[in-house]
């Protein structure tokens, strides 16, 4: 650990750090707004959609360190974000080589103009080769940016990062939810009607229930079954979110009344951690996790391999092609990461209910599993 501070090599001007729990200091310059942040650091592999990235709710509270060497080239948009406002939820963004303009027909602005509009601290001109290996091997971990005023001696900002709660326990579906129910009207004909719950939500996911002809009712975490049901919906979805699976105990509830009542389910990332809370298994925090839009996924159904966008730190306990009995009937594990084995989707042998830890919304990120939409269609269908 060193208690001075160089002056950086990022373009955003001013010293800022990185300061991960372990101790080990990374030394920029400020991108974004001037000041101090806390969160988990964590990595993204993606080469694009960082607008996308930014915006996602399931990366609230956390670091995100880009492993693409250039940021920033396209600028920022009115049409990319996914969150409602284009709310940037990362606590905080670290990146190698900034853009310092926008080419981009479609841009409104420099990205970090929004950081700074949005008072994201962030920090440029590191190493994110160096932070990313780090990270990979020790995991993920604490973390704090610091410029301006925030700046103190080595062993003062470490102490501020180590006080910080941990990201294991925390529970942050209620932060990212909407307060009010809202509704998503199909384009074109109306064919069904779904509730959604929204534990993180992407507007990507109602967009892709619209062109599909359905209704999306989406719904505050905290909603009940009760409420649910009076909606009468053909089918019910569980949205990708962040935190800790483990302290969800009111939707998992909410999840096996549904279950029990025999309405259709469709459950991707978070959503895919509440079914299997739901049917009896355990979750727990991954070393690292999987956080990028080129992650392989295994359809032991199929066979077919499918490259996915994925954002998650907890997984399912499981293996590939396990069964097992559970209070709704027999389940199992439907789908497995070919990069190490981790439980990528479950689902009831009846078929009643399914999920998925990855995103097919596809935001940003490849269309490989865009079909689980119609898949989810199709079993409303089959229940009318």
């Amino acid at each position: 650990m060193t208690n001075t501070y160089g002056q950086g090599s990022g373009s955003a001007g001013g010293t800022a750090v990185l300061v991960l729990e372990d101790g080990r200091i990374f030394t920029g310059t400020r991108f974004g707004a001037v000041g101090q942040t806390l969160g988990e650091a964590v990595f993204s592999t993606g080469m694009s959609g960082y607008q996308e990235t930014l915006t996602d709710p399931s990366y609230h509270g956390q670091i995100v360190i880009a492993t693409a060497p250039q940021i920033g080239n396209t600028g920022w948009n009115t049409e990319d974000g996914e969150s409602r406002g284009d709310k940037i939820w990362v606590a905080g963004y670290a990146v190698r080589d900034p853009s310092p303009r926008a080419s981009n027909w479609r841009a409104s602005g420099t990205l970090d103009d929004e950081l700074v509009r949005q008072d994201i601290v962030g920090i440029a001109g590191i190493d994110t080769r160096a932070v990313v290996r780090h990270l990979r091997t020790r995991g993920s971990m604490k973390a704090g940016v610091f410029s301006g005023d925030a700046l103190a001696d080595a062993d003062v900002l470490l102490d501020r990062v180590r006080s910080q709660p941990s990201m294991l326990g925390a529970d942050l579906a209620g932060e990212v939810s909407t307060d009010a129910t809202y509704v998503v009207d199909p384009e074109g004909g109306h064919r069904f009607t779904v509730a959604a719950v929204d534990l993180g939500i992407k507007t990507n996911t109602p967009r892709n229930f619209a062109r599909r002809g359905i209704r999306s009712h989406v719904l505050p975490s905290s909603i009940s079954f009760d409420a649910i049901a009076d909606l009468k919906p053909d089918g019910v979805f569980l949205s990708n979110g962040p935190g800790d699976p483990a302290t969800a105990d009111h939707i998992v509830g909410v999840t096996r009344d549904v279950l029990d009542a025999g309405i259709p389910l469709f459950g991707i990332c978070f959503g895919n951690q509440i079914l299997g809370r739901a049917l009896g298994r355990a979750t727990y925090k991954m070393v690292f996790g999987h956080r990028g839009i080129n992650v392989p996924v295994i359809d032991h159904h199929t066979g077919r391999v499918a490259i996915t966008a994925q954002n998650h730190g907890f997984a399912l306990e499981g293996e590939a092609g396990e069964t097992f009995d559970t209070d709704f009937g027999p389940a199992e594990v439907s789908h497995t990461c070919a990069n190490d084995g981790v439980v990528e989707g479950i689902r009831l042998a009846n078929g009643r209910a399914f999920s998925v830890q990855y995103h097919p919304e596809a935001a940003a990120g490849p269309h490989d599993a865009n079909y689980l939409f119609d898949q989810f269609i199709d079993l409303m269908a089959g229940e009318k």
